[in-house]
């Protein structure tokens, strides 16, 4: 074997102890929270009027897996985090990793900044809505479902809000720079206008208040990649 040979099977070695690493956090905060997966389910249908519907008896098992995959998810996000920048040190120079390490913690507040956006305003929003246009007919609404556009209508923020440290490690790491992001920028906003049309009912104000956010965001990207290149030009 090969020098190089050796190095890809050092660095894929290491990708799966990293994983197998985060995989083991997940399992044991989904085990945490399936413990105490009645009491998330009592809190998030508090405004609910009656109970919601099963449709199979295993349908309890469905809803309180998928609540508990949520609650590990974001509580695993600080160890993803950890491990993944441990896989990518090796590469990085002194001044890189030492500067890169505050970006973890940045990860984990913004996965929880994005959900709480997701979940006390977009969910709000569009359920809303949508009750107002089922006015006419009787509602009667399933745990599996009503959940799914629950997590649907949050979940993904939480991962959206964490591009700008995102754009900022790539940034450190001379992968990103200001230039291809203002050159991507009309590309990005495609993309992020597509995203809100496809999370968000088909009303016109509802796509607006979700796509002003995630322009915000991509802007404060570039204006935080900005910060990192000069930064780093200078120690250079």
């Amino acid at each position: 074997m090969n020098q190089q040979q050796g190095t890809i099977v050092h660095h894929l070695e290491e990708l799966r102890r990293r994983i197998i690493i985060s995989g083991s956090a997940f399992i044991v905060f989904f085990c945490v929270a399936f413990i105490f997966v009645k009491d998330i389910y009592n809190w998030l249908v508090r405004d609910v009027q009656g109970k919601l519907t099963l449709l199979a008896p295993s349908d309890v098992i469905w809803v309180y897996f998928m609540l508990a995959g949520v609650a590990a998810i974001a509580f695993s996000m600080p160890v993803i985090a950890w491990q993944a920048w441990l896989f990518v040190k090796p590469a990085l120079r002194p001044n890189e990793y030492k500067a890169t390490m505050s970006f973890i913690p940045a990860l984990a507040v913004l996965f929880l900044v994005g959900v709480s956006f997701g979940y006390f305003i977009i969910y709000p929003m569009v359920y809303s809505f949508l009750e107002t246009l089922a006015g006419d007919f009787e509602t009667m609404y399933t745990a599996e479902k009503y959940f799914s556009f629950m997590i649907n209508m949050t979940v993904p923020f939480g991962f959206l809000f964490e591009m700008p440290v995102i754009v900022m490690f790539l940034t450190q790491i001379g992968v990103l720079n200001p230039a291809r992001l203002a050159k991507a920028r009309k590309l990005a906003y495609f993309g992020l206008a597509v995203t809100a049309v496809t999370i968000t009912p088909p009303d016109i104000m509802s796509d607006i208040l979700v796509i002003i956010p995630l322009f915000l965001l991509y802007e404060i990207s570039v204006s935080l990649s900005k910060f990192v290149y000069r930064k780093k030009l200078k120690e250079q």
